[in-house]
């Protein structure tokens, strides 16, 4: 299992997981979703008590990842696998992303 914690402007929005399984996680973090004041992450991902679950990588930190070539400088300079999505996420998404969020390995 591998974890992240997800920042919105540097603030603890939530926890992105990924199960033995491959499949994902994501769960807003409780002092987050009691502050009316903080905005759900995505539109896909409306702000609710509930964890979401997806088999394959939820498409708004799909859409994250590098590309072509960029991706491919990526997986070879960090040694990680084309197909490991959570792996590049967690490499490039920590910092200097356009927008709000942020991707922080949890060790």
């Amino acid at each position: 299992m591998r974890r992240a914690k997800i920042l919105y402007k540097n603030q603890e929005a939530g926890i992105l997981i990924q199960q033995n399984d491959g499949s994902f996680t994501f769960k807003y973090d409780n002092l987050w979703m009691s502050d009316d004041s903080k905005p759900s992450i995505s539109l896909t991902l409306p702000k609710s008590q509930q964890e979401y679950h997806s088999d394959f990588l939820f498409p708004f930190f799909y859409n994250m990842l590098p590309e072509g070539a960029n991706k491919q400088i990526v997986c070879n300079l960090n040694k990680l696998d084309l197909s490991d999505y959570f792996g590049i996420l967690l490499t490039t998404a920590k910092s200097d992303n356009i927008g709000a969020i942020n991707v922080i390995k949890i060790e």
